[in-house]
């Protein structure tokens, strides 16, 4: 039955755009592992890391439009959600070191080891199996989600308030994590790591498969989104996204669809996270950057908000330019080209990318009818000759 809801939730364009991700999802490992690398179609495994980066990355941004664009929750602190993701799975990839690490400790990260510490706190137990791991990465930012969206919507805090406290709440988060007592390696992190589920994490294999499984995540993530907002359920957050009294005095518990919607987008950003730190090799306390979280705002805004296809292509795009501007000599002016693409977008593009195509493909569609309704108009007026 659940199949079913999320096969109907499909339109064509959005069935082409999952295709063409599962396309990458196989084509992209092939062209690393089979094709020999003289070949002009070989990947080389820096190429797969990257794209599997932006595979994470798209999942962030799809969270994000999720409760901003359709129920108008604008969140400046997801990156909050995607770090603590990150750190539930790098959690894991640090106890699979063992006595591979420099001070050869069974049991503690060499991290512990250098600052003393003589055991491993309570909240570390259990990290070393992969499914415990795999529970966190969800319950950790839904947990937190839920408590703060629990709080937040209650008092009806919204619009340009609720922005404020999310992005108060990752910065206070990153000021925690930066503590060497807080037991998450500080300033440093999480790094070193060596395997995953038995597997080198550093062999063209592994990275391979990560890759994949990021896109299939992604194809996931986009079936959920589709379900939500093409269902009732999709109906209601976007009659509060556009009148939120109004739903209020419908008879909606408003707060309830908000908490719901907001803590299923912040599980999908503990999901990418996840996938993010073993084919990134860290996960540190800037990643609760607060500038990470608006760079992520950005990248929705630019795809185009209430579109999720644009999310994708938003996140994509803008990471891509990142990587090209700072490689080379134009790097110190990214946040320039950053803030005025922002600029731009709001300007000339508010719907953004997508959503600008859809607004002139459907303007396109609407002056053939009328010129088709018309000239029906037209020859229906004229008389018919005599014979």
């Amino acid at each position: 039955m659940i199949a079913a809801t999320l096969i109907r939730s499909l339109d064509r364009a959005a069935a082409i755009f999952m295709l063409l991700i599962a396309a990458l999802a196989v084509v992209v490992p092939l062209c690393n592992l089979l094709v020999p690398p003289s070949s002009p179609f070989h990947l080389p495994i820096y190429l797969v890391s990257l794209w599997g980066k932006y595979a994470c990355y798209a999942l962030l941004a799809l969270s994000i439009d999720l409760i901003w664009g359709y129920c108008g929750i604008l969140s400046l602190g997801h990156g909050a959600f995607f770090a603590l993701g990150g750190y539930a799975m790098g959690m894991y990839l640090m106890r699979q070191i063992g006595t591979r690490g420099v001070y050869a400790h069974p049991i503690l990260p060499d991290f512990m080891v250098f600052l003393n510490w003589k055991e491993l706190p309570i909240y570390w137990y259990g990290s070393q199996h992969f499914l415990y791991a795999a529970l966190m990465v969800l319950l950790v930012p839904g947990l937190l989600a839920f408590v703060f969206g629990w709080f937040a919507f209650r008092s009806r805090v919204t619009g340009v308030y609720f922005s404020i406290i999310t992005q108060a709440l990752t910065f206070a988060l990153m000021l925690g994590f930066f503590r060497n007592n807080f037991g998450f390696g500080g300033n440093n992190g999480l790094t070193d790591f060596k395997d995953i589920l038995g597997f080198n994490i550093q062999s063209q294999g592994t990275r391979s498969a990560l890759f994949s499984m990021s896109c299939l995540t992604l194809i996931l993530g986009f079936l959920i989104c589709r379900a939500i907002v093409t269902s009732k359920l999709g109906k209601v957050l976007i009659a509060i996204r556009d009148a939120e009294a109004r739903t209020r005095f419908l008879g909606y518990r408003v707060e309830t669809y908000k908490l719901f919607v907001f803590t299923v987008s912040a599980c999908m950003a503990g999901i990418a996270g996840a996938l993010y730190v073993p084919q990134v090799g860290i996960i540190n306390p800037s990643e609760f950057a607060p500038g990470n979280s608006i760079e992520a705002v950005i990248w929705v805004a630019v795809g185009g908000r209430g579109t999720l296809t644009g999310a994708v292509i938003g996140a994509v795009m803008v990471n891509y330019g990142k990587t090209f501007f700072t490689t080379g000599a134009l790097a110190p002016y990214w946040l320039f080209v950053l803030g005025g693409l922002f600029v731009a977008v709001t300007l000339l593009l508010p719907r953004g990318i997508v959503g600008t195509l859809r607004y002139w493909s459907a303007m396109r569609r609407e002056y053939a009818a009328g010129s088709k309704a018309g000239g029906s108009r037209d020859r229906a007026a004229v008389p018919q000759a005599a014979e």
